[in-house]
């Protein structure tokens, strides 16, 4: 009966209290149910459903075939070239430092394209794939050329994202970017087609799509992919002071890199074509001296002693205005297409020289090591590495140099010994061994006169002064 009681006078307390509470509720601001949202969030009457963008479903599709390639190298440990830390400790140990970068499955049966300098100088290569399986990586072939290179890891039936037409792209387009910036794995940026066919001075073969997507330091070797879902370059490089984007960042046409692709697939290695020029861009101020309408095709520096050009009676000063029937638009689409003529042809040049046209004929040879430098080496000896052209006045005015005469350094080879001694892109060779220089031919002719094993001297001007570099025979 108390039990009873009891619980009878606890319901009646429970429910007292109830009452008290939602009488007194209101006057102390609380609620005894949730208060009405701000915001709606029914749809407008009669609107239909949006889809969603493109680039999420393409996302969505794509971004399994984008890989992460980590790889090892081994260099010096801490301190290297410390003298202190050498004369206590003896030489530094050497030890591995690991890079990231990008990639993309382009077939199912396991090939990966990526840049060429995500995997220079690797002792060993993973590819982590979406699923997260890390897979060990073939090397089965390098291009430095074009910075490409194409890797195999034992696997099928992967996604793989198609190759487009990067012909076609018009500025404005919009482009996607999928990659790993700072090692944040699957991140996805867009953005649009800023310019096509820059040259920005990483080679003879320059022809960058320029994007505004984000890309940044870990994006290399990942797809540029346009909204049809289809690559249309590999993202290789971008402009920056701080070493994130700001908004300009580029990336390798896939029309460039299907031919490449397809003979380091079959052969491991590329076959190019070899005509033996310097040549220079034609401004509309050089195109009024030379007897041009207007301001086209490649102007002729220097012609290869001994080369299919000399052969065919180029000579400096001629520009060539068609190579095979095609207009050269520009100074830049002539190496490209020599070098995708297959060797032995027999090629027709359309040249403008003194102001009047000229007809040759040329044979195209395989470009080899030795012979793109622009430097001829000495029989017997090791190149230098170093291509350079004449620096002419035009020139000078075009590229804001203070000299108006010397040997422009073009360009210099990885793991030379112009690139061991310090020599850079950009240089004006002002002497050789003390004698002065004033054209490509004196650099040549110099070089081929150093004796035994004596250092070749340069003095070199960069950034407004002078430097003494001293190349190891």
């Amino acid at each position: 009966m108390r039990a009873s009681l009891s619980v009878r006078l606890w319901a009646a307390a429970v429910l007292i209290a109830a009452l008290a509470l939602v009488t007194v509720a209101p006057r102390f601001g609380f609620s005894a149910s949730p208060p009405t949202p701000l915001w709606s969030e029914r749809p407008l009457v009669g609107a239909p459903a949006a889809p969603p963008p493109v680039w999420v479903g393409l996302a969505r599709t794509l971004k399994p075939a984008v890989v992460n390639v980590n790889t090892t190298r081994v260099q010096e440990g801490a301190q290297p070239g410390d003298p202190f830390f050498e004369k206590f400790f003896g030489t530094p140990p050497r030890r591995a430092v690991r890079s990231l970068g990008s990639g993309f499955i382009i077939h199912p049966d396991g090939y990966v394209v990526t840049n060429n300098h995500v995997v220079d100088g690797a002792t060993e290569t993973k590819v982590r794939l979406s699923d997260g399986r890390e897979l060990p990586a073939k090397v089965l072939g390098r291009d430095a050329r074009t910075d490409l290179v194409l890797l195999k890891i034992d696997a099928t039936g992967l996604p793989a994202i198609p190759l487009g037409d990067s012909s076609q792209l018009q500025v404005g387009e919009p482009v996607m970017a999928i990659g790993n910036p700072f090692g944040l794995e699957q991140t996805v940026t867009t953005g649009i087609v800023s310019a096509t066919g820059r040259v920005i001075g990483e080679g003879p073969y320059d022809d960058f799509i320029q994007t505004d997507a984000s890309i940044n330091p870990g994006n290399s070797g990942g797809p540029l992919i346009n909204a049809r879902g289809q690559a249309v370059g590999i993202n290789t490089a971008i402009v920056s002071q701080s070493g994130g984007s700001v908004g300009i960042g580029f990336a390798i046409p896939v029309n460039l890199a299907k031919p490449v692709l397809t003979q380091l697939a079959a052969t491991g290695h590329m076959v190019r074509g070899y005509l033996g020029v310097a040549i220079q861009r034609v401004t509309p101020e050089l195109a009024r001296s030379f007897g041009l309408s207007e301001a086209r095709g490649a102007l002729v520096t220097s012609v290869v002693e001994g080369s299919p050009a000399m052969t065919a009676g180029l000579k400096p000063g001629d520009v060539i205005v068609e190579y095979e029937g095609h207009t050269l638009a520009r100074a830049e689409d002539l190496p490209r297409a020599v070098a995708a003529t297959p060797v032995g042809r027999q090629v027709t040049l359309a040249v403008v020289r003194g102001g009047k046209p000229v007809t040759l004929s040329a044979r195209v040879v395989r470009l080899s090591e030795a012979e793109e430098p622009a430097t001829p080496e000495a029989k017997g000896r090791p190149a230098l590495g170093l291509a350079v052209q004449t620096l002419t006045p035009q020139l000078a005015q075009e590229l804001g140099l203070p000299d108006r005469s010397g040997a422009l350094v073009r360009g210099v080879e990885d793991g030379s010994p112009a690139a061991a001694a310090g020599v850079q892109p950009g240089d004006v060779i002002a002497e050789v061994d003390h004698h002065p220089v004033k054209t490509a031919d004196d650099v040549n002719r110099l070089i081929h006169r150093r004796a035994g094993d004596t250092p070749t001297l340069l003095l070199v001007h960069r950034h407004g002064g002078n430097l003494y570099i001293a190349l190891p025979s």
